[in-house]
């Protein structure tokens, strides 16, 4: 075929070409539309991706509302098992479904509930559902950490006995196991064994049910085929409504995807919506957290990667999932220590604008002050001068009592440490005596005596009066005349002496210790083993014998004379 063209002039974009160049020209203008298309189509994904953040600050800032909804919903569930007159059934279905509501926001509630499920159901002797509360308590028992107890639940369980439905849950409850467990321990060989699970699952599952749809996609994820599983998950995602929770759980396997591609800004965008979906249904066993902030991390968005790292921690804390509280603790020091680098810089910052603002004012300062010194100069010599010997005086009499107080305390220190190491060193010799009488009680079968030496308050009351007797000897070896110095603070007649055979009784030793500095009552509670309405009342009562100023008394105690002497 020949193509032939003749002489016609073409009109394009305002200009007139002949028709050897319209096929160039026109070329031009279509690679020009199509760009400008291209141009409009990322502008506009830019756009949904900025909503969706947007969206997820918003739920974020309303957490504790969804937090309010999800106990409205639990509070009605637990008022229609409160109905009287249920039968074991309806009671059976009820808890079941509190156990469930609970799952993935306080587990300890959740096993509480189906452990009441299981309760019912050996009631009413219905082995299947004894199974299925089984199987639901041990996938909660595994979330918890409490692995031991999981598996000896699934253990016990004769999965021959169970129909498609139950051993499909049967066979996640174990993948579930495995895979917690792995995460805990590190340990690749139970993630293998998890996925074996996955397969028993999918074998037993019906093919059209979310679930395995689900399960299905998870498994060509981790098995290398990210293609195909991104394929399913994007079809899922335009099937599930973004109220159910199942679209959590898939809009997080796309982000995941994403970040293998290296695609940060869709990985944000489908993480933003699995911890949307997280957040409005209160689920606080979730992974779109932690992900969507090691994806702000390595941003390098400091601000927003701390804020949902500490959501994560927050969350899995408050669900009790044991897991993800470990996987979130390795991972928080590290954004915890950019964020902080990143406020210290900000510190820093301002720290050296203030600085700078300092010292222009102080430049200002000193000009207007030279002034006025140039104008005043001899008048203000002279008072600077008997000001300056004024100070000199103080200053040296504030390094005498420096240094008198340095010395004290140092010495009280050297006192202290020394009987520090002989009390812990006697008390490791009768821990050590203590422990081998236990022992030969025991290897002998002294049960009785064990247990009595065991309940026995005896060694305890005896160390405390020890403790007493050795500061009371320690303190007096370095103020040996506080109890006459203390009585000459008091009324003539409020003397307060200790009995015959102590040292120092329990009035003295409260102000020995505030004699060494140890003025809060909570502290001195602790060491006396008194309530704090007992040291307060005991203190009220000897400031109230004060000879002078109540007020000042426990500030004179403070100076009674020290190892150099009376001031």
């Amino acid at each position: 075929m020949v193509i032939e063209f003749v002489n016609v002039k073409v009109h394009l974009f305002g200009e007139t070409i002949t028709p050897v160049f319209s096929i160039f020209v026109f070329m031009k203008a279509v690679l020009f539309i199509v760009f400008l298309l291209f141009c409009s189509f990322n502008s506009s994904a830019q756009l949904v991706a900025d909503d969706i953040v947007e969206q997820l600050a918003v739920a974020m800032d309303n957490r504790e509302n969804y937090e309010r909804q999800k106990e409205r919903q639990l509070f009605n569930l637990k008022k229609e098992a409160a109905k009287p007159n249920l039968s074991l059934a309806d009671q059976y279905e009820i808890s079941k479904k509190i156990g469930n509501a609970y799952s993935k926001y306080i587990l300890d509630s959740a096993v509480r509930y189906i452990l009441k499920s299981a309760e019912l159901a050996e009631k009413m002797n219905n082995i299947m559902l004894t199974n299925a509360a089984s199987i639901q308590l041990a996938t909660a028992y595994s979330t918890m950490g409490l692995y031991i107890e999981s598996k000896g639940l699934l253990d016990d369980i004769n999965s021959a006995s169970l129909d498609d439905t139950l051993r499909g849950q049967y066979y996640r409850a174990y993948s579930a196991f495995y895979s917690h467990y792995g995460q805990s321990s590190k340990t690749t060989s139970f993630f293998h064994r998890s996925e074996l699970y996955r397969d028993s699952v999918l074998a037993v599952m019906p093919k059209n049910s979310m679930l395995y749809r689900i399960s299905s996609a998870t498994k060509m994820l981790y098995g290398g085929q990210s293609d195909e599983a991104k394929a399913r998950f994007l079809s899922l995602l335009e099937e599930v409504d973004p109220k159910n929770p199942e679209y959590a759980t898939i809009a997080y396997f796309l982000g995941i995807i994403y970040k293998e591609e290296g695609d940060p800004e869709l990985q944000e965008k489908f993480l933003a919506l699995s911890a949307i979906t997280d957040i409005k249904h209160s689920i606080k066993d979730n992974a779109s957290l932690q992900a969507l902030a090691l994806c702000y991390y390595e941003q390098g968005n400091i601000d927003k990667a701390y804020l949902f790292m500490e959501a994560a921690i927050n969350d899995a804390i408050f669900c009790g999932v044991r897991y993800r509280t470990v996987e979130n603790s390795s991972f928080y020091p590290i954004i915890n220590a950019s964020f902080q680098e990143k406020e210290n810089y900000k510190k820093s910052t301002l720290r050296k604008y203030l600085i700078l603002i300092s010292v222009l004012s102080l430049i200002l300062m000193v000009g207007i002050a030279y002034i006025y010194q140039q104008m005043k100069r001899l008048s203000n010599i002279r008072k600077e001068l008997a000001s300056t010997n004024k100070q000199l005086v103080d200053l040296n009499e504030d390094l005498k009592n420096t240094n008198h107080m340095l010395g004290e305390a140092n010495h009280i220190k050297q006192e202290y440490i020394a009987h520090f190491f002989y009390v812990c060193s006697s008390y490791i010799e009768k821990i050590e005596s203590f422990r081998n009488t236990l022992y030969k009680k025991a290897i002998t079968n002294q049960h009785d005596a064990l247990i009595k030496d065991l309940k026995s308050t005896n060694l305890a009351q005896t160390e405390l009066e020890e403790l007493y007797k050795n500061f009371d000897e320690i303190f007096l070896s370095l103020y040996p005349e506080f109890v006459e110095e203390f009585n000459k603070l008091l009324a003539p007649d409020e003397a307060v002496l200790p009995k015959q055979g102590e040292l120092l009784n329990t009035e003295l030793r409260i102000f020995a210790l505030i004699r060494l500095g140890i003025t809060d009552s909570v502290k001195i509670s602790t060491f006396l083993r008194y309530s704090l309405r007992t040291v307060y009342n005991y203190r009220t009562k000897i400031r109230n014998k004060a000879a002078d100023s109540r007020d000042e008394l426990e500030q004179k105690v403070q100076k009674i004379g020290t190892f150099f002497g009376d001031k």
